[in-house]
């Protein structure tokens, strides 16, 4: 089954370089290209059935390493691409399946290609992209890339379509959905506790209860996050509270 691969590069003679050596080898499919890395991203999310990503590391908006550090726990794999040798080590920190120097030949674009149809491949990509992704969560903002310490992160919320992730120092306005943040989070330590809220268990002071049946959730910052009357029954039974009189399950 051939190899189904996105080219990402800024540059147009570096894309037509890759789809020319790529339309020789009988066991690639080329199916289309990205010219920066919110592309790129865009791509990834939606098509589904692409297997590996050709990714410059240089490129405007994000770089190859920003958009690894954004990349669904189960997309793709990715080749760097790169004119630094020295980019080489960053692309291995990353999790990246190899990586190809510029001008990119035929023959090392080929091993680079064999290592990612290797049987395994697909696997340890995944382990490494979500070891990296826990350790700090980008998050894209209008002021660009934000690597953030998940446990900084006390609560987000939603308001009219925009998410705003909050943390100990301050807050970030960014364009993930509360489901985005909950499939990168460490999982466990933050709950759904409404619709427009995402909480930080650990950054709990105090549960202030509610004439609804839910609960006020004060952090040790001082702010404060609705708790929901289902989400705070569940709440209720992972802290180990009683239910208040009346209430059933």
């Amino acid at each position: 089954m051939a190899l189904k691969v996105l080219i990402a590069d800024d540059e147009q003679l570096a894309r037509a370089r890759l789809t020319r050596l790529l339309s020789a080898m009988p066991e690639v499919e080329v199916m289309g290209e990205a010219k920066d890395g919110d592309e790129v991203l865009a791509q990834v999310r939606k098509r589904g059935e692409l297997d590996l990503v050709l990714l410059d590391i240089q490129m405007p908006k994000l770089t190859g390493v920003e958009a690894m550090s954004l990349w669904p726990k189960d997309g793709p794999m990715v080749i760097f691409c790169t004119a630094h040798a020295e980019h080489a080590v960053k692309a291995f920190d990353t999790g990246a399946v190899d990586y190809l120097l510029k001008p990119i030949e035929a023959d090392r674009l080929s091993k680079a290609l064999a290592r990612a149809a290797d049987r395994g491949s697909r696997e340890r990509f995944q382990t490494e992209v979500k070891t990296q992704q826990l350790s700090r969560l980008a998050v894209t903002t209008r002021q660009g890339v934000v690597l953030l310490d998940p446990t900084s992160i006390t609560h987000a919320t939603l308001d009219d379509e925009l998410v705003t992730v909050f943390t100990r120092d301050g807050s970030h306005l960014t364009d993930f959905t509360l489901q985005d943040l909950v499939e990168r989070l460490p999982e466990g330590k933050f709950e759904r506790v409404h619709r427009r809220s995402l909480l930080n268990l650990e950054a709990v002071a105090r549960l202030e209860p509610l004439e609804t049946g839910g609960y006020l959730a004060r952090t040790h910052s001082g702010q404060t996050v609705e708790v929901s009357r289902q989400s705070a029954r569940e709440l209720r039974r992972r802290l180990g509270l009683r239910k208040p009189q009346g209430e059933t399950d």
